[in-house]
C-alpha cells in the first residue's frame, strides 16, 4: 500500500456530494456523508456498474442500477442483489486536504 495522497480540499465537497478520483490507477469515490470524508471503490460489486451515479444517504452510498446499499465505513452491503462488498480506504484530513492511502 502506498503513503497517503492528497485528492481534494477539505471543503470541497458538501455533504451528501461525491467526486471521481483516480490514485495509483485506481478509479474511487470521494464521499462527503454528513461533513465525514469517505473513499471507495468506484465501481458496485454487484454490476461493475459506477457509483457515482447514485447518492449518498444515512452513511451508505447506493447504486443506481439495482438499488443496493453499501455502508461507508465497511463496504459491506445492506441490502440485495449485491452479496459482496466494495472496498474502503484509510482517510484522513490534515492541512486543509483530504488525503486517502490506496
Amino acid at each position: 500500500m502506498s503513503d497517503y495522497v492528497a485528492i481534494a480540499a477539505a471543503d470541497e465537497l458538501k455533504p451528501a456530494e461525491m467526486k471521481r478520483v483516480v490514485v495509483s490507477g485506481r478509479r474511487l469515490l470521494l464521499c462527503n456523508a454528513g461533513g465525514t470524508h469517505y473513499v471507495v471503490d468506484e465501481m458496485c460489486s454487484h454490476e461493475d456498474y459506477s457509483l457515482y451515479l447514485g447518492c449518498i444517504k444515512d452513511g451508505k452510498i447506493k447504486c443506481s442500477l439495482h438499488g443496493s446499499y453499501f455502508d461507508l465505513v465497511t463496504g459491506q452491503p445492506t441490502c440485495d442483489p449485491a452479496d459482496e462488498p466494495i472496498k474502503t480506504y484509510p482517510v484522513k484530513v490534515e492541512a486543509g486536504q483530504v488525503w486517502v492511502k490506496a
